[in-house]
């Protein structure tokens, strides 16, 4: 038995135990997601080792200015090994700081770089009526337009701020919260595409399985 049929042969079986979750709940569905969760930690840890702790850390110890340029994030690597413990854990605190903050920093400038930016750009562009793409110029501006609306209202939906009435009771600005209103409805168009999408994609992952499966079983059986 070569290694192609002993390989269809654990993805068909980890596919029907997948699969068993169907019925309910069960240890065979448990070991298939208990398994694959192992693995990908697995991988993960061989990918830091191998392709950023060794050569950005380990691999440059032995040069003298180089280590006192990888002092800081030795000690803040070492630091994180204390969250092993829970009398300890404080010491790694820093380091996990720093991972958070560096982390929603990159986080925000990835979002205003590639993301809010473009958008502004793009919606810009769309009014270019010089380069219409053999759409006519109507067409063009009536793109541009609805695009433009849908980022400027998708920003204003996150605009909460209220004011007091005079009986006391917290009110929106009529104007403010329809404002609000059409912004949260392109951010509920944007959120049913991007749900279709993933849907499509799981689906075509399972269709792809079935398939596997089919032909597995065809080849086996010599039909």
């Amino acid at each position: 038995m070569n290694i192609e049929v002993i390989s269809a042969l654990v993805g068909l079986l980890l596919t029907l135990m997948v699969f068993s979750y169907l019925i309910g709940d069960n240890p065979l569905f448990r070991f298939a997601i208990y398994l694959f969760i192992g693995v990908s930690s697995g991988y993960a840890a061989t990918i830091i080792w191998h392709y950023v702790l060794v050569p950005k850390l380990f691999s440059q110890l032995g040069d003298f200015n180089q280590l006192v340029l990888l002092i800081v994030p030795l000690i803040l690597s070492l630091s994180l090994l204390a969250k092993l413990s829970p009398r300890i854990s404080w010491i790694g605190n820093f380091a996990m700081a720093v991972l958070v903050g560096v982390g929603a920093a990159a986080a925000v400038g990835g979002a205003l770089v590639g993301t809010l930016l473009p958008q502004a750009q793009a919606a810009m562009n769309a009014f270019d009526l010089s380069s219409t793409g053999g759409a006519s110029p109507f067409v063009k501006f009536f793109e541009g337009t609805v695009m433009l609306l849908g980022t400027v209202l998708t920003l204003a939906s996150f605009q909460f701020t209220m004011t007091r009435a005079a009986d006391g009771t917290i009110k929106q600005n009529p104007i403010f919260g329809g404002i609000a209103w059409s912004g949260r409805l392109f951010v509920a168009i944007t959120l049913g595409v991007l749900f279709a999408g993933v849907y499509m994609a799981a689906l075509t992952a399972m269709i792809e399985r079935l398939s596997s499966m089919i032909n597995f079983t065809r080849q086996v059986l010599g039909f």
